[in-house]
């Protein structure tokens, strides 16, 4: 099933559209099944998970690989995005699984995921990688749940329409951008955004506007989450001018919006 225009409108205004089964309940099994292995504990015994957070490295077996290129996904992809703009998911990078706690855990502020390096940043450190208004090596965030997240199973926070700000607070920066660190100190002015959490059933993928300000939280439930969030790679940088106005993606689209381009 493709997007409606109303997925598609809202994914405009928003920053993100929840795609309900993009995956199937089997493949979220099998690739938890995987999941659990590598962490050495127990999925039915709670006295066996010892730390809040657990990140997973990447992960590229098969089961993930389709669950990351469903049919259904690479058409949204293509609507959002452009056909042949993106290339296909070669892995679903890491999961940070949270487990039931009461503690906090120090990684839930509000952030916008960086992409690329610019010119002053650290190879070895994801924090001084910069983001820019063409969103470079980013089309889309993605967030695909692999267990059940129900409210308080630490769904993601997603700050509704802040990918608009968020544009305006890159023009300015250019091709360069800014660091991880220089956008989150900006993004207080985010906060009157409402608020939506990433809630749904194992194989709900949400795709979300590289833009969109986003946060964990802590596991209040009684069951870990089991989450990946890749990004969607694009083939090339996105246009904000020189096209007809008609011819403009949505990803594109929310942004040119939100800097009011003619």
């Amino acid at each position: 099933m493709d997007l409606s225009r109303k997925h598609v409108e809202q994914f405009i205004a928003d920053g993100y559209v929840r795609v309900e089964q993009a995956f199937s309940r089997q493949l979220a099994d099998e690739c938890r099944e995987i999941l659990w292995a590598d962490m050495d504990c127990d999925p039915g015994d709670p006295s066996t998970w010892q730390q809040p957070v657990v990140w997973l490295g990447g992960y590229a077996q098969t089961p993930f690989l389709q669950a990351a290129n469903t049919p259904r996904l690479h058409r949204a992809f293509d609507q959002l995005v452009g056909e042949g703009n993106w290339r296909p998911c070669r892995g679903l990078g890491s999961f940070p699984v949270r487990f039931p706690t009461s503690e906090d855990t120090g990684d839930t502020g509000w952030h916008v995921d960086a992409s690329f390096a610019g010119k002053d940043s650290d190879p070895n450190d994801v924090l001084s990688y910069h983001i820019n208004v063409y969103s470079r090596d980013r089309a889309l965030l993605m967030l695909f749940l692999f267990s059940d997240v129900g409210e308080q199973n630490a769904p993601t926070r997603l700050r509704v329409g802040s990918h608009r700000a968020v544009a305006q607070m890159l023009e300015p920066a250019g091709e360069e951008g800014l660091s991880f660190l220089e956008l989150s100190a900006r993004l207080g002015a985010t906060a009157d955004c409402p608020e939506a959490i990433a809630t749904g059933e194992a194989g709900t993928v949400y795709l979300c506007h590289p833009f969109l300000v986003h946060a964990a939280q802590i596991n209040r439930g009684s069951q870990p989450r089991l989450m990946a969030q890749p990004p969607l790679l694009p083939v090339k940088p996105f246009e904000l001018t020189g096209k007809e106005s008609s011819s403009y993606l949505p990803v594109e689209q929310a942004i040119r919006s939100a800097l009011e381009k003619a």
